[in-house]
């Protein structure tokens, strides 16, 4: 185990991809810390592994070379059902198409990752509630997706990867579709459930919105970290 206060720590992770006949380095002995309550935004250009790092740093994807660390537990030591499980309890993934289940009202949306988790329905209807209070949506709990706007979908996917209290929260370009407007309430929603719950941040962005409101910026290109 790693004898460390961060959050996350990756240590020379390489990955590789090949598609056919060609090979793409993705990642090359990247180097990254997240400390606790850190907001850490990843930039770079389309392919510089962005996204790539995303998947590592959230247990979607597995490391090539190298070692990752989360709460000081070597995630390459575990099995993908072990992956799965941790990914369910400690880190939350924003999806920047949402992916929310149309079929589910907003409120069921956010219920369902506490179910996984087999949390008592008493307990997640006080989690939920909260939570949607908090994102400010707590009057549309009962609507479907298709009834929301994008920033009120935008604000149930921050809401269900935030309810169970997770340690890492990864997002993918989490203002790209949003009005100035919209974006500056979702990035203030962010910040203040980053102080409330003590979770780090990693977002994956363009928008200098969102930048701004980081205590670190990491720059990505062709596969590394550029110092």
């Amino acid at each position: 185990m790693m004898l460390t206060p961060s959050i996350l720590a990756l240590q020379d992770g390489s990955k590789t991809y090949t598609m056919g006949n060609t090979t793409v380095q993705a990642l090359k002995s990247v180097c990254l810390e997240v400390q606790a309550g850190e907001f850490v935004a990843l930039q770079g250009p389309l392919g510089s592994g962005k996204s790539t790092l995303l998947n590592i740093c959230g247990l979607i994807d597995e490391l090539d070379d190298g070692t990752l660390w989360l709460e000081g537990e070597d995630m390459t030591q575990l099995s993908k059902r072990q992956r799965t499980l941790l990914r369910r309890q400690r880190i939350g993934i924003i999806f920047q198409a949402f992916n929310l289940i149309p079929v589910m009202t907003a409120y069921e949306n956010i219920e369902y990752v506490l179910l996984l988790d087999n949390t008592p329905r008493k307990a997640c209807q006080q989690r939920v509630m909260d939570m949607l209070d908090k994102v400010g949506i707590a009057e549309f709990k009962n609507h479907l997706p298709d009834q929301l706007s994008g920033g009120q979908r935008q604000r149930v996917a921050i809401a269900r990867a935030l309810v169970k209290r997770p340690s890492l929260v990864m997002a993918d370009e989490l203002t790209a579709n949003l009005d100035s407007h919209t974006a500056q309430k979702i990035i203030e929603v962010m910040k203040q459930l980053c102080a409330d719950i003590g979770s780090s941040f990693i977002i994956a962005t363009h928008d200098e919105r969102m930048v701004s409101y980081c205590d670190r910026i990491v720059r990505l290109v062709d596969g590394g970290i550029q110092i």
